[in-house]
Parts: C-alpha cells; sequence; structure tokens
C-alpha cells in the first residue's frame, strides 16, 4: 500500500511524483514513454536555457528518483478502480494500492471514464478541492 499512485510519466506525472515524494509521501509513478515531449525543444522555459525534449525528460526522471519515487519504467497500467478507501491500480505485472491516484495520462481518458469520473465536456470535472466525482 501506497500514499500515491500516479499513471503517467510525462512533465506532469513527474512533476506530481517529485511534490508527492518531497512532501513525505509514498509514491510509486507508472511510465510508458508515450509522453510527445520527445519531440520537443525547450527554450526560454523556467530553469532551462536550451534543451531537447528527450534530454529535459531524462533529467527529470533522474530528480524524480533521487527523491524516491518508486517509478515503474515501461509497466502499463491496464485498470484504475475504487477499493474500500482507495484504489487498485491493475498493470500487466500486477496490482497495487494507494490511498490516492494521480492520473496524468494526457488526452488519453480510458482510464478516467473506466474509473466514472464525471466529465465537463472533454475534461475531467473537479471542485474546489480540485478532487473528482471519484474522490
Amino acid at each position: 500500500m501506497v500514499d500515491v499512485a500516479i499513471v503517467g510519466g510525462g512533465p506532469a506525472g513527474l512533476s506530481a511524483g517529485l511534490f508527492a515524494s518531497k512532501n513525505g509521501l509514498d509514491t510509486v509513478l507508472f511510465d510508458t514513454d508515450g509522453t510527445w515531449m520527445h519531440k520537443a525543444h525547450l527554450f526560454n522555459y523556467l530553469g532551462v536555457g536550451s534543451v531537447g525534449g528527450s534530454e529535459f525528460m531524462a533529467t527529470a526522471r533522474q530528480q524524480v528518483d533521487d527523491f524516491g519515487v518508486d517509478r515503474h519504467q515501461g509497466e502499463k497500467v491496464t485498470d484504475v478502480a475504487s477499493s474500500g478507501d482507495g484504489f487498485t491500480v491493475t498493470t500487466e505485472d500486477g496490482e497495487y494500492d494507494a490511498d490516492y491516484v494521480v492520473l496524468a495520462t494526457g488526452a488519453n481518458r480510458d482510464l478516467a471514464e473506466s474509473l466514472g469520473c464525471d466529465f465537463d465536456g472533454y475534461l475531467v470535472d473537479v471542485g474546489v478541492s480540485m478532487e473528482t466525482s471519484v474522490a
């Protein structure tokens, strides 16, 4: 059982993992490397003069690893389900229980839909506390 499970290893997922771990939460992150960042070139970005997307991702992953996130590179999440007071994340390799789940899957809504999240148009609907209808 972990405090937070994060699905997605792009900039949003890695940021969520970094801040969760920095705040003392036991965090697991699943990263299949499907981010579009590999096609990007960052320049004039906060703290970065000029860097390719893949190089940025390598640096971000190293920072997340250094802060103790249990990062599962290449382990695809196949399902997320509510279970008791938390969630069960199912991957190709096993199941993980977590108190909270962060879906950082970009435009892919499949897991949010299967979990039963409410939507406002194309976006997951969240309240002022930033929790979904599944909270």
